[in-house]
């Protein structure tokens, strides 16, 4: 599997894996074949987010009224 793959169809293989993982009614050795093939998944999306993240840039005022660039940062659970 190639770090090419879009975002969005690794996220959608990804969800297609947990689901048929979750539903139990298959073989061991496709279930692990089915981790390790979401595991890589996983990483991918993560990396393509932190490649995201380190790109996006808030256009925010600052406190004389000028426009200054802020690099965006996480937020935690509470949104805050």
């Amino acid at each position: 599997m190639s770090s090419t793959i879009a975002f969005e169809d690794a996220l959608k293989r990804l969800e297609e894996i947990v689901k048929e993982l979750e539903n139990g009614d298959i073989e061991i050795e496709k279930a692990l074949e089915l981790f390790e093939e979401g595991t890589r998944l996983a990483r991918i999306c993560a990396k393509k987010l932190s490649q995201i993240e380190r790109r996006v840039e808030i256009l925010k005022k600052g406190e004389n009224g000028e426009d200054t660039l802020e690099l965006f940062q996480n937020l935690d659970n509470d949104g805050e």
